[in-house]
């Protein structure tokens, strides 16, 4: 399987990174972001791009991938919904229309967030994502994202977020055991991502215990 990664050096994708490199069954990995990785793998190849948006000129790049795993996304934290909407619906929808020009039957598979489609602002932006992606795709799936511990040094770019995960670290440990399907590692989200690409189930919105079932072996 070959795989095009969006958001490699952010906490997500750094994690879903790690675990297709890991994977015997993940042939090639097509990293796209505005800067590189800072990893060298035999399996990894970079696309950098100081402008995201400009997703029309990458076709050729693009061609002869399974699928595509969108985990960029930022907070919506002093936005306007104008600004919300052109970094998180605008962004994703460039590129995914252009990789369902190229070829329809990949696998997108998109990191949204637990509360999308409710009344809050990004609830809503991501809301409109989702169904855009939906109808791109026939084998396009929603991650609806919770609490997600990282494991191997991944790390939120946003200082303040990162200030608040290293304060929760230890809560973080203890959460699956209070808490069932409250917290997904970033082990268990690759994995999750992976097989959703391999096997195509039926269910098109995740939640996390369908991330944390398919992530489970």
């Amino acid at each position: 399987m070959k795989v095009i990664l969006f958001g490699a050096t952010g906490m997500v994708g750094r994690g879903v990174l790690r675990e297709c490199l890991r994977d015997d069954g993940v042939e090639t990995v097509l990293a796209i972001g505005r800067r590189p990785t800072g990893q060298t793998h035999p399996k990894l190849r970079e696309l950098i791009r100081e402008d995201l948006f400009e997703s029309d000129s990458a076709d050729a790049e693009l061609r002869g991938y399974d699928a595509c795993f969108f985990c960029l996304g930022v907070s919506s934290v002093g936005m306007s919904e104008r600004e919300y909407t052109h970094v998180t619906f605008e962004l994703t929808i460039g590129w995914a229309r252009t990789l369902a020009r190229i070829d329809p039957g990949v696998t997108f598979v998109y990191v949204s967030g637990a509360g999308t489609g409710g009344k809050a602002m990004w609830a809503q932006v991501k809301g409109r994502t989702e169904g855009a992606l939906l109808s791109l795709f026939p084998s396009a799936y929603m991650i609806r994202l919770g609490i997600l511990r990282p494991m191997h040094g991944e790390a939120p770019k946003s200082s303040w977020i990162r200030v608040a995960y290293v304060a929760l670290t230890p809560i973080l440990a203890l959460l699956p055991v209070v808490a069932p399907g409250a917290v997904i590692t970033t082990e268990q989200l690759g994995r999750a991502m992976i097989r959703m690409a391999r096997e195509r189930p039926p269910k098109r919105i995740l939640a996390m215990r369908d991330l944390i079932a398919l992530g489970a072996s």
